[in-house]
């Protein structure tokens, strides 16, 4: 009980110490939180699991983008300050379906997508359900197969109900402070943790509500990929998949690789001595990335525009 006081007390700490930075809109009943900056053409950003908007403002890439996009990155549901009503299994694309329900409540009717490892497949199945919605795509550290992973059976415990709930405001929350420091060198591993991620608020991402989304995201993973791979090659628009080469997360052959092998119109960005943050380690490489499928886009419409059928 005392423990359970002392997580809730400590959210609630995390919560006054690092106030929202963006706006709300609410889609179908449920609260997002986004932030928004720069002027241009659209890209939305969906982080990982267990992060936040504000990582990747933090990461630097934001900043880089905003000097040509108009950037909008979301908390994607039950994390940071969006909700994530118990009502519905939240799979990539109930996900995607809420999220580009968002955009268009809020103006935005045509993106390039990114998205980070879990994200990843937010941002596909948000290109396969709403192709016009969706003119590029940026996949940045991804898993899009179904592969052996015994540790996701550990990080799923936490969504189970009954004993989930008690060990989200028990043991969870600090096991997950004394982890943090390994967990952090196995996301950056080959390379040196960024400067930019020292100001991560881990305690937000350690709060039991957010423990909870990333278990159950860990129980996703795995069907989400069995779910989505029979679908790749329906994806039109152009594609950068880029990866570190060093990723202990996600293995960049067996993910990244064989999705450029199975998917023509994508290009494959491979960043050697980089980990699974690619975005805070070689932020340059993925706005490389980012500014090909932007021509690409371009083109493409610009194809469609001169084409016999348009006129």
């Amino acid at each position: 009980m005392a423990t359970g006081l002392i997580g809730r007390v400590r959210a609630k700490q995390a919560e006054d110490a690092h106030p929202p930075l963006g706006r709300f809109v609410e889609v179908d009943g449920v609260r997002l939180h986004y932030i928004e900056c720069g002027a241009g053409e659209p890209l939305v950003i969906f982080h990982g699991n267990g992060s936040m908007a504000e990582e990747f403002i933090l990461s630097g890439f934001v900043t880089l983008a905003a000097q040509h996009f108009r950037v909008i990155v979301f908390d994607r549901p039950g994390y940071g300050y969006s909700e994530r009503p118990h009502s519905k299994v939240w799979t990539p694309a109930a996900q995607a379906d809420l999220l580009i329900g968002a955009l268009a409540q809020i103006g935005v009717n045509r993106v390039i997508a990114l998205g980070h490892s879990w994200g990843a497949s937010v941002a596909i199945a948000a290109a396969l359900r709403h192709p016009d919605a969706v003119r590029g795509l940026v996949l940045e550290s991804g898993y899009y197969y179904p592969s052996p992973r015994a540790d996701l059976a550990l990080f799923s415990i936490a969504a189970l109900p009954l004993i989930g709930d008690v060990l989200r405001y028990t043991a969870y929350p600090l096991t997950a402070r004394l982890l943090w420091p390994i967990m952090r060198r196995n996301l950056f591993s080959p390379a040196a943790v960024a400067p930019s991620f020292a100001r991560f608020p881990s305690s937000m991402a350690m709060r039991p509500s957010q423990l909870h989304t990333s278990a159950a995201e860990s129980a996703l993973m795995v069907p989400n990929a069995a779910a989505l791979q029979r679908h790749y090659r329906k994806l039109r628009m152009p594609i950068a998949i880029i990866a570190g080469i060093g990723d202990r997360m996600v293995d960049a052959d067996g993910q990244s690789r064989r999705l450029h092998s199975e998917v023509l119109q994508s290009s494959l960005h491979l960043v050697k001595e980089c980990g699974h943050m690619v975005h805070h380690t070689a932020p340059q490489r993925v706005l490389a990335g980012l500014e090909e499928v932007r021509r690409a886009a371009c083109e493409a419409s610009a194809r469609r525009e001169s084409s016999p059928q348009a006129t």
